[in-house]
């Protein structure tokens, strides 16, 4: 996603946090057609440890988040599903395949429909694994999936701007994260100019929290630009 995480697992990132505190905005933002398939009166549950217990001897990879949420759907006769949601760091051959292998050992374990969604983080435009299959003897094994590319919103800035959906901040600082890759004065600004806009939304104290957590993590700076930062905050408070 960036260039201050090319080491190490990826996988404990503040996506995670964010994506459960703010999972109707999430789904709101990047499925909205499934999102509005969604009876969200009637709430909904994450089964994270569910889910470590079924994927737990597979290969984490470069990824920022991945989880499992039971939800209610407004019409029909499956009345409850599951969604599993994978939020993938860089370019991955055996990802479509591990999208396939989660579907069918969740549906295997619960019996239930199982909808895989995937936010596609990384810098390759050309990659966009959205199914995963195979055909032998006339049986046919397929998985298809949604799919969001947050490249995809590169030049859409002025309304990742106007929209007060939080994952429009967090789409827009992955995105100033790459186009500042090598001119750290320039993150500066876009860094704080994206904790200006937090400020803006009057959102409460711990969705800003979680959203800083976030910018932070993408946009790492040197020390003495981080010291500045902190004072402008302090101002900005």
């Amino acid at each position: 996603m960036t260039d201050t995480h090319n080491t190490g697992d990826a996988y404990d990132s503040p996506w995670k946090e964010m994506l459960e505190h703010a999972f109707l905005e999430f789904m709101a933002f990047y499925f909205p057609i499934a999102y509005a398939q969604i009876d969200w009166a009637r709430g909904h549950e994450f089964k994270n440890t569910e889910l470590r217990q079924v994927v737990r001897d597979a290969e984490l990879g470069k990824r920022f988040a991945d989880a499992l949420i039971q939800v209610t759907l407004t019409g029909g006769e499956q009345r409850w599903i599951y969604i599993h949601i994978e939020v993938q760091g860089q370019r991955d051959n055996d990802f479509a395949k591990r999208m396939f292998t989660y579907n069918y050992r969740l549906f295997d374990r619960y019996a239930r429909p199982i909808a895989s969604l995937a936010v596609l983080a990384d810098e390759d435009r050309a990659w966009r694994p959205d199914s995963y299959g195979f055909e032998v003897l006339g049986c046919r094994h397929t998985l298809e999936f949604p799919i969001v590319k947050l490249i995809d919103y590169a030049d859409r800035a002025e309304s990742l701007a106007a929209n007060p959906n939080p994952f429009a901040l967090v789409t827009a600082a992955h995105l100033r994260t790459r186009q500042t890759k090598n001119d750290p004065r320039a993150r500066y600004r876009a860094k704080l100019g994206l904790v200006r806009s937090l400020y803006r939304q009057g959102w409460d104290r711990q969705r800003i929290l979680d959203l800083f957590a976030v910018l932070d993590w993408m946009m790492r700076l040197p020390e003495a630009l981080e010291q500045q930062l902190w004072q402008a905050i302090e101002t900005i408070e």
